[in-house]
């Protein structure tokens, strides 16, 4: 009674957990994300202002100019910022930064300027270690230049007789196309458990098997390594013990002739 008990607790709460966990990890994802540009740039940004405040009301009220101000005012400053809760203030402002500067790496000069500095990011010992994996979450994550998958395909790869996922994003290069006088695909293969990371390759259009699947059931196989299988795909236990034999069921046999 106890284990089946038990039993239904842990496959329920692993289904409710399964539910609840995306949901979570977002809303902690931007809660993370948040808390990081206030810390950053808006408290940062905060200070700026107050400093500004400052020497604006020094200016107006006659008296003497210091890199602080005096002191009774830049207390009061702080004060005034705390009891109306203007810390808002830097956040709003670190978020028009943001958008000023991604208007600004937009721009022609602005592509230039940010290219060299990415550059010297990629030579910088260290920085060089760590900087070209996170600009490859973010640009899989934020980047406008969304990669479009035409459909899913297997390929033997990365020697004949390994077959893995591959996703079309398509024809092969045309100097290939004359060389080879073939019709040829270019294919990403993702990598497990992380599929915005992979290879590019290019093989002949009659080397590949289409699969009737969806690139969002191709990507859920990638992540989970091959446990999520999708259900058009998934044999029962008499048409396995079959493929162990070498007797594949008819249905099986015409599908691997197409």
């Amino acid at each position: 009674m106890a284990s089946g008990f038990m039993d239904d607790f842990k496959r329920f709460f692993l289904r409710g957990l399964a539910a609840v966990l995306p949901t979570v990890v977002t809303i902690a994802l931007i809660i993370w994300v948040v808390a990081q540009i206030d810390q950053y740039a808006g408290r940062q940004i905060n200070v700026a202002v107050q400093w500004l405040t400052v020497q604006v009301l020094t200016v107006v009220g006659g008296m003497s100019m210091s890199w602080d101000g005096p002191a009774e005012l830049r207390q009061r400053v702080q004060q005034v910022w705390a009891e109306y809760h203007l810390g808002w203030i830097g956040f709003v402002l670190a978020i028009c930064a943001i958008y000023v500067f991604g208007r600004f790496v937009a721009s022609y000069i602005g592509r230039v300027i940010w290219r060299l500095i990415e550059q010297a990011f990629f030579r910088a010992p260290i920085i060089k270690q760590v900087y070209p994996h996170v600009k490859q979450v973010t640009d899989f994550l934020l980047s406008e230049r969304k990669i479009e998958f035409s459909r899913v395909v297997m390929v033997e790869y990365p020697r004949k007789g390994v077959w893995s996922l591959g996703l079309v994003t398509g024809p092969g290069m045309r100097l290939l196309h004359g060389s080879l006088g073939s019709d040829l695909l270019t294919i990403f293969v993702p990598s497990s458990p992380t599929p915005f990371t992979g290879y590019t390759i290019t093989v002949r259009r009659d080397e590949v098997v289409d699969m009737p699947l969806s690139i969002d059931d191709a990507l859920r196989f990638t992540v989970s390594g091959g446990v999520i299988m999708p259900i058009s795909q998934q044999m029962s236990e008499a048409e396995i013990e079959q493929a162990r034999k070498g007797a594949f069921p008819p249905r099986l046999r015409k599908e691997t002739a197409k």
